[in-house]
């Protein structure tokens, strides 16, 4: 009997000690867990950060395309028109030139007839 008892003695501080290190074990992994959990709350908040600095930007650079679309339309409907302001002022140019021969030679002939 005593023969039992020492085994079971043996087995039972076997257990302990098993169960003390599954216990140490248990610790350590929590200690990861806690800092890869930690880790993960650092991301995620760093993650909505970047998410919100993202957007403001995508808003932002939409308005500047917006506003250059806009110059690039004045500019092309302004160069149109400056167009449109030359070929009439040549036009112009031409008939006065024109005009301004007729009547030299009008007074030509009205100085000769005399």
């Amino acid at each position: 009997m005593s023969q039992h008892g020492a085994a079971l003695q043996t087995y039972n501080q076997e257990l302990v000690k098993c169960l003390e290190e599954m216990k140490v074990r248990r610790s350590e992994l929590q200690v990861q867990i806690d800092s890869q959990e930690e880790e993960k709350h650092n991301l995620q908040r760093e993650i909505e950060k970047l998410s919100y600095k993202l957007t403001q930007l995508n808003d932002s650079l939409a308005k500047r395309i917006a506003t250059r679309n806009d110059y690039d339309r004045t500019i092309a409907e302004t160069e149109s028109a400056y167009i449109k302001i030359l070929e009439s002022s040549q036009l112009l140019l031409n008939m006065v030139k024109r005009e301004a021969t007729c009547l030299d030679q009008s007074l030509l002939k009205t100085n000769t007839d005399k």
